[in-house]
């Protein structure tokens, strides 16, 4: 008896280690995480004057100056894929910029804008869209709960995924590489996760 407790300690003991030793999952491979709610914003540079900061495990700004303000990440990208987990109350104005050509001057004419913004006055570049590049129709509404972007840039090909369902598919040549942005207009914007893959 004593020797078959033993023998199956020792299994759970061998299942276990094996366990450990095992990557964790291939979902992370080759991803860059830039945001995770509890390390430093040492990749961001802060552009404008709106509060970002960590706090209860996400990254969060709430308030703002006149403008709106960003956190632009201190290297550029040309082809690569999005990930971010972010959560906006009803009245938020937020977005991320990609391939923003001057980390310094923000704005939709420099770079792309994935916008997140369910009270836009014009809906149709609202939450879901790339502003000035493609319109979203209906467009989705991401107040008040978490939420997943998956945005790819290959090329002139844009691909934007919100909560599993495709809201933008465009193409456009204006700008080959740049920056991420994140952007805080208005309301309360939370990003528990941002994470970037180069293609």
């Amino acid at each position: 008896m004593k020797r078959t407790t033993a023998w199956i300690i020792g299994l759970l003991a061998a299942a276990t280690l094996g366990c450990a030793t095992r990557p964790a999952s291939d979902a992370d491979a080759g991803w860059i995480t830039l945001v995770d709610g509890t390390s430093n914003l040492n990749a961001w540079t802060r552009v404008g004057e709106a509060n970002w900061r960590l706090q209860d495990g996400v990254l969060q700004a709430d308030l703002g100056g006149k403008e709106p303000g960003y956190l632009v990440t201190r290297q550029a990208y040309g082809d690569f894929q999005i990930r971010a987990e972010f959560w906006v109350d009803s009245q938020t104005n937020s977005g991320i910029f990609i391939r923003c050509e001057n980390p310094q001057s923000i704005s939709s004419k420099t770079g792309y804008e994935v916008n997140i913004w369910d009270t836009r006055p014009d809906p149709t570049y609202g939450t879901g869209a790339i502003v000035d590049v493609a319109k979203v129709v209906p467009m989705p509404r991401a107040g008040g709960q978490w939420n997943t972007y998956e945005i790819t840039a290959r090329g002139p090909q844009l691909t934007v995924v919100l909560n599993g369902v495709q809201t933008a598919n465009a193409r456009d040549a204006r700008h080959a590489r740049g920056h991420v942005a994140l952007q805080y207009g208005s309301g309360i914007v939370k990003f528990r996760k941002v994470q970037i893959r180069p293609l």
